[in-house]
């Protein structure tokens, strides 16, 4: 039987185990996929913790596969499908966790694996790049404009840093000492964080920041509005709806679809971004895998890649 890394209830890493489950049938709408890399995001753990996605009303169902983005190999397709079929190279947004041999992903929500990007860098593009790349656009910042990440070093952040320099912004980055080299090789000015960071961005950029993507939420979110004189100009991928339109701003706004996904690879595969894959492990490893994305230790990202 297929294998698959779960959480059996809320809590902490003591709720997750590889166990064996059932091989997923493609329902309506949906391709089963043979998974050949699985990209780890916080928001992996952040739900096994018991985090709800803005909206998300349905209840859990235990075991619960961890993981929100793969690429694989399609298996199979369900009704109402069309194009694609069994041997195509795909990645996109799970419908049923990512951390296994298969799982299903939702067609709208699926896209062609380029020739030249490898199932480990596709991996890293449905979460983490695509949600840099929209909330980039949807700031919407002019050439020359100065633009703050927060959570700079992380999977969206660095993502988010490459996307606004190839547009021709200025960035300041906000991360860890230990990710100064990292942040300033994307291209951005770094600031590191801890206590007075935002001190130290005014210093790094005198005349201002223009617009500000939060990675972060809580006190770096309220100390980064404090810098915008236009706080229509904050977004966050790091706090709830409403902690963020308290000050002014908004969520990123998530546009989910397969074009994105394309848009993405592209830039991968022009040089414009790279994933900056940093760390691997084997399925049977999948536990230290999100331990390292969960304690904060991770530089970009780190995949779980699933033998064939």
């Amino acid at each position: 039987m297929p294998k698959a890394y779960v959480f059996t209830r809320y809590g902490g890493p003591e709720t997750e185990t590889l166990v064996e489950v059932d091989r997923p049938r493609p329902g309506p709408g949906q391709v089963l996929v043979a998974v050949r890399a699985a990209g780890v995001n916080p928001v992996d753990w952040k739900l096994r913790t018991g985090f709800r996605r803005p909206g998300e009303t349905a209840e859990p169902v235990f075991p619960t596969v961890l993981g929100s983005e793969v690429s694989g190999v399609v298996e199979e397709t369900g009704e109402g499908v069309t194009g694609f079929a069994a041997g195509d190279e795909v990645f996109g947004n799970t419908a049923a966790g990512g951390y296994a041999e298969y799982t299903l992903l939702p067609a709208a929500l699926t896209a062609h694996k380029p020739a030249g990007l490898s199932h480990t860098d596709a991996a890293t593009l449905p979460v983490a790049a695509a949600t840099a790349y929209d909330g980039v656009r949807q700031l919407d910042l002019p050439a020359g404009a100065t633009l703050l990440v927060t959570g700079a070093g992380g999977g969206v952040g660095s993502a988010a840093v490459q996307i606004a320099r190839a547009l021709g912004l200025r960035v300041v980055g906000v991360a860890s000492e230990a990710k100064k080299d990292f942040v300033e090789a994307l291209g951005a000015v770094h600031v590191p964080s801890g206590p007075d960071w935002a001190e130290r961005v005014r210093a790094a950029a005198p005349d201002g920041v223009d617009g500000v993507y939060d990675l972060v939420g809580g006190e770096v979110l309220a100390d980064a509005a404090a810098l915008l004189t236009d706080r229509t100009r904050l977004i966050t991928a790091g706090a709830p709806p409403q902690e963020v339109e308290s000050l002014g701003g908004s969520r990123v706004e998530r546009a989910r679809t397969a074009a994105v996904l394309a848009a993405v690879a592209d830039l991968v595969v022009d040089g414009t971004l790279d994933p900056h894959v940093t760390q691997t492990f084997p399925l049977a490893r999948a536990g230290e895998a999100l331990r390292t994305v969960e304690e904060g230790h991770a530089r970009g990202k780190v995949v779980i890649e699933v033998a064939i």
